[in-house]
């Protein structure tokens, strides 16, 4: 069943269900299945779904993706977990394996998503994997790599001129004009049982123990709300002792979580560089500012100044990654700075986006 926490809305699973609630907000999967009370013995060989048992959704289509490596940031006294590594560049490659693995199980023949990129390669690709079609509306304006690794894959490509939000109303309208399935990494709630596994991988390449604090890019919230579920699940069922302080980066002039936090002072600016979170309307807005308050941790703003600098700097220690991935350690300098986040706590940061489709 997919469920409502927002009215209590409950909707059978089907390739007919409404992609979001009647009241408008997200929709859930109703339960997670029960883990036992200690870590298997991980099959490593079957990627991110060797923490199968603690999804909501089954395997049905893989190119092999997860346990990206968790390696030492040379300068920061943190962890980097290389989620770029995946079969298409991006992290949101665990959500697209979830999502169009439920896709197949529910019988859909064709998957309609809206990204600036990076979600829309990742929809095409498992899709064309599982020989389902897939329309992927992105802007106009976005990088050339992207486009190609979407148009590659055989879907059909919409550019929409204007700004990310119109990117999204134009795919809505074509979804509910042509009552197609939304492979939405925003709104489909198998996309989080994908993301949800970075924070098991991160848990079991520790010895089964969590961060002080997890640092993410933060814009529709994909990886970061993810993460959060993937933590709780994991201390729910006794297999790590506490939860990460979970913090989210985002960039200045579209940070509508800091904002929400903070106040606008410190979110206003322009920071283009980091195009892969410019979101002003995340769909998951509440659910955000929930595990924010529930973990103890907090949102902030990074200019495009500061996210030039750290994204060189990445490159110059061999981290080659899109300039999206910049805002988490810059992040992480300014929390430090602000004494958010102090010496001596475990830290780590997700980098989320390869530098090859810039």
């Amino acid at each position: 069943m997919y469920h409502c926490s927002s009215c209590g809305c409950s909707y059978a699973e089907s390739a007919t269900a409404p992609w979001r609630c009647s009241c408008g907000h997200a929709l859930d999967f109703a339960g997670t299945p029960t883990p036992p009370a200690t870590p298997p013995e991980l099959d490593r060989d079957a990627g991110l779904w060797a923490f199968e048992e603690l999804l909501a959704v089954d395997r049905r289509v893989t190119l092999g993706e997860g346990w990206t490596p968790l390696v030492e940031a040379p300068d920061r006294e943190a962890e980097y977990k290389l989620d770029w590594l995946f079969p298409t560049g991006s992290f949101k490659d665990r959500g697209a394996t979830a999502t169009i693995s439920h896709a197949l199980e529910l019988g859909v023949s064709r998957v309609v998503e809206d990204s600036s990129g990076n979600a829309g390669a990742a929809i095409a690709t498992y899709a064309a994997r599982a020989g389902i079609d897939a329309e992927i509306f992105v802007p106009a304006s976005a990088k050339p790599g992207k486009l190609r690794a979407i148009e590659r894959t055989g879907a059909t490509v919409r550019k929409i001129e204007g700004s990310r939000q119109e990117v999204t109303d134009a795919c809505i309208e074509a979804v509910e004009r042509d009552d197609s399935w939304y492979a939405s990494h925003a709104w489909n709630p198998a996309f989080f049982e994908g993301t949800a596994t970075m924070a098991c991988e991160i848990a079991a390449q520790r010895g089964w123990t969590a961060p002080d604090v997890l640092v993410t890019p933060l814009g529709h919230g994909t990886l970061f709300l993810g993460a959060y579920r993937g933590f709780s699940r994991l201390k729910d069922a006794g297999w790590i002792e506490t939860l990460p302080r979970l913090y989210g980066s985002q960039a200045a002039g579209s940070a509508p979580i800091a904002a929400a936090r903070r106040g606008s002072d410190g979110t206003a600016g322009d920071n283009t560089l980091a195009d892969g979170i410019q979101i002003r309307e995340p769909a998951r807005r509440e659910q955000i500012l929930a595990a924010i308050e529930h973990t103890g941790g907090d949102a902030v703003a990074v200019g495009a100044d500061r996210t030039e600098q750290v994204y060189d700097r990445l490159h110059r220690q061999g981290l080659y990654t899109e300039p999206t991935c910049a805002v988490a350690p810059a992040g992480l300098d300014l929390l430090r700075a602000r004494g958010e986040i102090e010496s001596g706590e475990d830290v780590v940061v997700a980098l989320t986006g390869s530098g090859l489709k810039t």
